[in-house]
């Protein structure tokens, strides 16, 4: 491993964090971990890899960790992703998200570090007049998580016109699913994440499901979202980086397949797989909740080296299914 050479990943004790460490690992690059553990599992991170208990607001903590471990790119995961909690408790989501993005890529721009690839959402477009979304579709929030996303995305895109520093932002649409090896998945406690919700149903974990909001105007009145694998969207991290270290080019992009699946459709398929049926409720729509995110993925397919091998609801919900049920048995395993 040669000097800067390290990748520093940001929330690796994380659902979609720990996804990418086994990504990279299996890539073969060299990467260490800061997570705070509000929401992170330790036990997610493998024991060989190098691990931080700190926050990424914490410019010395990062700086002190670029420079012990030789860090020549950064992934960012760390933040607070539940939208409903973002309208109750904006500040905690720019302090969370926004600011603590700024310090660390103070830290990277400080430190010489060129590479950043940031986590951010399908979020940032709030509720498209046009679906599928692409990348310059406008980006105008309607809850204050896509907006301190947003602001993030801001910040890279002036840092990396003014510093030696390229850049990838990410836009994730709906992340669901789990290592098909069974080495990682969702362990975040009070998930609010529509699979991982149903699964935890389906070993019963919650005693019924909350449909929220049934009137909204797509074919069976229940929001559409574009599901896309974990285990694909850490590949796309990978093959992002390759893209940057090649070309040095600043890349959005959206993260997704290309098409949608009602919460109506998931709940179809959770109940098929478990082939047991859930007690599913109406409730309320809640608040910052768009009709349908679906993404345009042409730039994606376009720009790097990616294809997704996970493309398929059923194959999604089983992997998730699967992982509940190693959670049920107190069988899960970095």
């Amino acid at each position: 491993m040669t000097k800067h050479s390290t990748i520093l990943i940001t929330g690796g004790a994380g659902y979609i964090g720990s996804h990418a460490v086994l990504a990279f690992i299996d890539a073969g690059h060299g990467v260490v971990v800061l997570d705070n553990l509000s929401t992170g599992v330790r036990r997610a991170v493998p024991a060989s890899v190098p691990f931080v208990r700190g926050d990424v607001g914490d410019g010395a903590v990062v700086a002190d960790m670029i420079k012990r471990y030789g860090v020549g790119a950064v992934v960012h995961f760390a933040g607070s992703v539940v939208v409903p909690d973002s309208v109750a408790n904006p500040l905690e989501y720019y302090r969370n998200n926004t600011a603590s993005s700024r310090t660390l890529i103070q830290a990277c721009v400080d430190a010489g570090v060129s590479r950043f690839l940031f986590s951010s959402s399908a979020a940032v477009y709030g509720a498209p007049t046009r679906v599928p979304v692409a990348e310059d579709a406008p980006t105008v929030p309607i809850n204050p998580y896509g907006a301190s996303k947003l602001m993030t995305e801001w910040m890279l895109r002036d840092a990396a016109a003014a510093h030696a520093l390229s850049y990838a932002a990410l836009r994730y649409f709906n992340v669901a699913g789990a290592d098909p090896a069974g080495r990682a998945g969702q362990s975040t406690p009070r998930a609010t994440h529509l699979i991982k919700v149903a699964c935890e149903a389906a070993v019963g974990k919650r005693p019924h499901i909350d449909v929220y909001g049934d009137d909204y105007d797509t074919p069976d009145g229940t929001c559409i979202r574009d599901y896309i694998h974990v285990s694909d969207l850490a590949a796309a991290h990978v093959a992002a980086l390759a893209a940057l270290t090649e070309n040095r080019t600043n890349l959005v992009l959206n993260c997704g397949y290309g098409r949608g699946a009602s919460v109506r459709e998931v709940l179809a398929a959770v109940q098929k797989a478990a082939d047991r049926p859930l007690d599913i409720r109406a409730a309320p729509r809640r608040p910052g909740d768009p009709p349908a995110l679906v993404a345009d993925v042409a730039a994606i397919r376009r720009t790097l080296s990616w294809s997704p091998a996970h493309d398929d609801l059923a194959t999604i919900v089983r992997s998730a299914l699967s992982w509940e049920r190693r959670l049920a048995a107190g069988t899960d395993v970095a």
